[in-house]
């Protein structure tokens, strides 16, 4: 019901980026599948002007999500392989984050 609740929000302007990645991250992580909820967010964050709000657990937790549910979404994946590879250093990456983003693509 949680999923059918935020699939009808006419917006999701309201989530912040650690809403929506712990958002799909239980999701993916329960093993409950919900494309429209995935679809829903992916193309939120694809709408969004830059992903400058996302720290790196963040895009690492959301790529590994829609993984780990076999959700595709190439625009969301090109999105944030954009955001990383525009980032001055990957230090702020966690090996952990690097490997789940890896494994996502």
């Amino acid at each position: 019901k949680v999923a059918d609740h935020i699939v009808a929000l006419d917006h999701m302007g309201t989530f912040k980026p650690q809403n929506l990645s712990n958002l799909l991250w239980a999701f993916a992580k329960s093993e409950v599948s919900q494309p429209q909820l995935f679809e829903k967010v992916a193309d939120h964050i694809v709408g969004l002007d830059h992903l400058g709000a996302f720290d790196s657990r963040n895009l690492a937790n959301i790529l590994w999500s829609f993984a780990k549910v076999d959700v595709s979404h190439p625009l969301l994946f090109e999105k944030v392989a954009d955001r990383i590879v525009t980032l001055d250093q990957l230090k702020a990456f966690k090996p952990q984050e690097l490997a789940n983003i890896v494994w996502a693509f």
